[in-house]
């Protein structure tokens, strides 16, 4: 759903107890149309405000989602840094049923003099905006720059801001009297002379500014248990409509808000609201959040986030996955074709008894009827000749015939081991494009791919990319303080394990299946059971095991990992391990990596 007026105007309730007079710390645009601000004060826990303006993205909220932040910040990023950095949040308004926020500062000029800043964020679709502006409402600068001086609302740096103009023809419901719905509702009805099949819901929508569609339904739900209620139906001249309207009203004007997150049989979140909804029955859960943060965080920013991981690795997963199908339609050609060489010792047998039994060959014969001593049981073999051959002559051409399909047999065997290897090479790629957690990752893994040949190099300055230093593992903490790293990508789990670890430090792998590794470091001590375990569950999950039951992790010593010779990144041989059999915990992997 949209974020309406009155779903903002919770959240504005909720967040101006927690910002309002606090500092902000550091501020960052991750995106084009987000704006995050770290947040510190005292006796307050940090905390990073997020703000985006993105068309059907627009909210406002506190989030726990790390977003990976571009090389070199945006302009208005810089802008916002100079004016806002160490500001002091002293305010946070929100016009009547209007889906704009303002957030006013307390700020230092460039003379070091106390200044007043304001923050303005416009959440109206493809209008959206972030407007930033003195203590005179002067605009200093906004993230889109609209309009030019005849324009009747232009928004540019050094004229006055003013709020977008009221939407003609629709009523702010919160000031709507008792009295006055009814005269509406009976106005209507004269309009169209009783014969209306207009749905109510489609009325109230175009009537009222501040409800989303979801909640016109709700309140014709609430009255007639339909959403789809029409004015043609009304038998009690809008009583039950009147009554449902008045107590929304009144929960809205008592700030009686709700974080409701509406999810399917499967647990996909679908929709959100202010209030409990009750018009889906059965068809989808209702599920109350804590916040309302915690309610769009995880309804906007981790599907935001897989989205664009999706769309940026989606060549590169084509490109494996048609690697990945290649190599199994070879394997199948080459398993095919080594079927037929179990022919070979038939062959070498058929001219051994060739050269047993020549003095029983006559010229022109066409079989040979001769004692097969190969077989166990005794019995004859026929033995096809070629009449145009000498009997030595069919004695060396089964010869070249078992020589040709024994060479061929120990080609493809060895063609086979290595398509075998490289399709477990190219899955483990796939399974890490699949769990990738920012663009950085994804060009670590492309760099990668460029290395061993997947991917051609076209551009000198994708050469220089190959040569990038790895990212830092994964790095989390056991409960009892032990660090936990996990490789992001095959180059960087050879040389955690390879390079960085101590020989005595605790390595662990999903048994048999493609996953992260996962190094205990030990520091010359013995890792704790409690420790063990949650790496192991730190292991099924960043394993291509991540949505199953239960999962064998096999754990051992580093020094006993070895990579074999002419390994694939990432691939490696191990001794003397044992097993346990781990859970892939989402919430307790996030909570010990939130505590690292």
């Amino acid at each position: 759903m949209p974020l309406d007026a009155i779903c903002l105007s919770a959240i504005k309730e909720e967040l101006e107890k927690q910002i309002t007079g606090v500092r902000i710390d550091k501020l960052q645009q991750p995106e084009r149309d987000v704006i995050v601000l770290s947040l510190r004060g005292i006796g307050v826990q940090s905390q990073r405000l997020l703000i985006s303006v993105g068309s059907g993205d627009t909210r406002m909220h506190f989030t726990e989602h790390k977003l990976e932040n571009p090389k070199s910040p945006p302009m208005f990023c810089m802008l916002l840094r100079k004016h806002l950095t160490g500001a002091k949040i002293v305010g946070i308004t929100q016009p009547p049923a209007e889906r704009i926020i303002s957030i006013t500062f307390e700020a230092s000029d460039v003379l070091g003099d106390k200044a007043v800043r304001k923050l303005t964020i416009e959440m109206m679709g493809n209008i959206s905006n972030i407007i930033l502006t003195d203590g005179n409402d002067l605009i200093i600068d906004c993230l889109r720059r609209t309009g030019d001086m005849s324009t009747a609302r232009a928004l540019l740096p050094g004229l006055i801001y003013r709020y977008p103009p009221v939407r003609e023809g629709k009523k702010n419901p919160l000031t709507i009297t008792e009295a006055e719905f009814p005269e509406m509702l009976k106005a209507k009805m004269k309009s169209t002379k009783g014969n209306n099949n207009e749905a109510i819901e489609k009325w109230l929508n175009n009537t009222l500014s501040a409800f989303s569609p979801l909640v016109c339904r709700e309140i014709v739900w609430r009255a007639y248990a339909d959403t789809d209620y029409r004015f043609n139906d009304l038998t009690d001249d809008g009583v039950a409509l009147q009554k449902a309207f008045v107590d929304l009203i009144s929960s809205i004007n008592n700030a009686e808000f709700v974080p409701c997150l509406i999810s399917d049989s499967s647990g996909n979140a679908v929709d959100f609201s202010f209030l409990p909804i009750k018009q889906y029955e059965d068809l989808y859960s209702i599920v109350t959040q804590s916040s309302f943060s915690a309610l769009l965080d995880g309804f906007f920013t981790l599907r935001a986030k897989e989205k664009f991981i999706n769309q940026k690795s989606a060549a590169t997963l084509k490109i494996m996955t048609l690697a990945r199908d290649r190599i199994i339609r070879k394997l199948a050609v080459q398993k095919a074709e080594i079927d037929n060489t179990v022919k070979c010792d038939f062959m070498r047998q058929c001219g051994d008894l060739i050269i047993a039994n020549i003095h029983l060959i006559k010229k022109g014969q066409e079989v040979l009827q001769a004692e097969d001593y190969y077989c166990q049981g005794g019995g004859m073999r026929e033995i096809k000749l070629d009449t145009q051959k000498t009997p030595q002559q069919n004695a060396a051409k089964y010869f070249k015939l078992y020589s040709k399909l024994k060479n061929a047999k120990a080609f493809l065997s060895e063609m086979i081991t290595k398509g075998e290897k490289e399709l477990e090479y190219v899955e483990s790629v796939i399974e890490q494009i699949s769990r990738l957690e920012s663009e950085s990752d994804l060009n670590e893994i492309r760099n990668e791919l460029i290395v061993t040949g997947y991917i051609k190099q076209k551009r000198q300055q994708e050469l220089k990319k190959t040569k990038q230093v790895v990212s830092s593992p994964y790095v989390f903490l056991s409960s009892s303080g032990m660090r936990i790293l996990v490789g992001r990508n095959n180059i960087q789990n050879d040389k955690l394990t390879l390079k960085s670890s101590a020989r005595t430090d605790m390595w662990l792998h999903a048994q048999k299946i493609h996953g992260a590794h996962v190094i205990i470091s030990c520091e010359g001590t013995t890792p704790d059971e409690d420790t063990i375990n949650e790496a192991a569950t730190i292991a099924a999950y960043y394993s291509s095991a991540r949505n199953s039951g239960k999962v064998p992790i096999d754990f051992t010593l580093v020094k006993n990992v070895k990579k074999p010779a002419g390994g694939k990144p990432g691939m490696v041989i191990y001794n003397d391990f044992k097993t346990i059999i781990a859970i892939p915990d989402e919430e307790l992997v996030n909570k010990l990596r939130a505590e690292s």
